[in-house]
């Protein structure tokens, strides 16, 4: 479903943050939520997000407020603001306020994938949804991975994994940045996983023949594409 990242689900209305949950996360995001606005703010201030999805009407701090303090503070995730409201006037002061788009409820699930696949391309500064590395094809809005004449099958993690990779292709990504980008706040597993998952997608993607395409950088990561 796009550039699989790091998302908050900030909503108080139970049923739709559960739903907004358990999609995402369906999708292959890596997500941690919240019901309140102060928490909210703790979780966009305590961790790095791609995006973060941002009720309006939130019990203790209002959303716009979240959305002032953690642009004050330099915070450079991208936000998408839901909200019921749908005046000109509320649009212009969450955009000012650094907002990146905005969805009114109510709304299509997969207008919201697509918002949010908008902004993770525009945050890796990728307009084309395809990425391209040696014989590896990447399309990013249908997720299918080619390489050669061979469609390669993925899990979602595996396919979160390699797009985290080929979107940062060329660049040595450390253990722990794949594991903070891929795992939820609370999750239970360690950074070792990112070694299993590596492994994993090393026995698809190597071919007879072909030169490997994931490189591991000793003592600092990993690196999909040719080594500097």
């Amino acid at each position: 479903m796009g550039i699989q990242m790091r998302l908050l689900v900030v909503e108080d209305y139970p049923p739709l943050q559960q739903s907004l949950t358990k999609g995402l996360r369906e999708a292959g995001f890596a997500v941690d939520a919240t019901r309140d606005g102060a928490e909210g703010l703790w979780y966009a201030t305590g961790a790095e997000y791609d995006v973060i999805i941002l009720d309006l009407m939130l019990p203790n701090m209002p959303g716009l407020e979240i959305l002032k303090k953690i642009r004050s503070r330099g915070n450079k995730a991208h936000v998408l603001i839901l909200t019921a409201k749908d005046t000109v006037e509320d649009r212009v002061e969450g955009l000012d306020l650094g907002a990146d788009d905005y969805l009114v409820k109510p709304f299509a699930f997969e207008e919201l994938l697509a918002r949010i696949r908008a902004l993770l391309r525009r945050g890796y500064r990728r307009k084309n949804p395809k990425i391209k590395i040696k014989d590896l094809q990447i399309d990013l809005t249908t997720q299918k991975v080619r390489r050669g004449r061979h469609e390669i099958s993925l899990t979602p993690r595996e396919y979160a994994l390699l797009e985290y990779l080929a979107v940062r292709a060329g660049e040595t990504v450390s253990r722990t940045d794949i594991w903070e980008h891929l795992y939820e706040f609370d999750s239970a597993a360690s950074s070792n996983v990112v070694d299993v998952y590596i492994g994993y997608l090393r026995k698809k993607l190597e071919q007879p023949g072909k030169p490997p395409l994931i490189h591991t950088i000793r003592g600092r990561g990993y690196l999909l594409g040719a080594q500097q």
